[in-house]
């Protein structure tokens, strides 16, 4: 058994001004769908759910990297953040090439200016 870990702090201004300067094309590289009707739900807030779901996928990227065949592309928007009810973000990774995951989590926070997520993966 092997534990990666992966943390990551973004900017929310970054990740506001990407959006308004490249739209759909930069939501669609790094988000999935159900990812961007959530964050654009939040109306005022939605940068921050953006960037909040940005680093989680940098933090879990980074936990997972080395696990992740070379042939994969577009690893951003192949890493979903979901919400469990109580609001627990979770991790789908189906659309991944990974096996031997026995745990994982997640967590996330954000400020007005600033998001931050940590990411503890457990492979067999």
């Amino acid at each position: 058994m092997k534990i990666q870990t992966g943390i990551d702090i973004i900017e929310v201004a970054r990740i506001k001004e990407a959006i308004e300067k490249q739209g759909e094309a930069f939501l669609k590289k790094v988000y999935t769908e159900g990812e961007i009707k959530y964050c654009s739900s939040k109306k005022t807030m939605q940068y921050q759910h953006y960037a909040a779901r940005f680093a989680a996928k940098e933090a879990i990227f980074k936990a997972i990297s080395s696990e992740i065949l070379q042939e994969e592309d577009d690893i951003l928007n192949k890493i979903e953040i979901q919400n469990e009810p109580s609001g627990k973000p979770v991790v789908n990774l189906k659309r991944l090439k990974l096996s031997k995951i026995l745990n994982m989590d997640l967590s996330i926070s954000h400020l007005k200016e600033y998001a931050v997520a940590s990411f503890t993966v457990l492979f067999e």
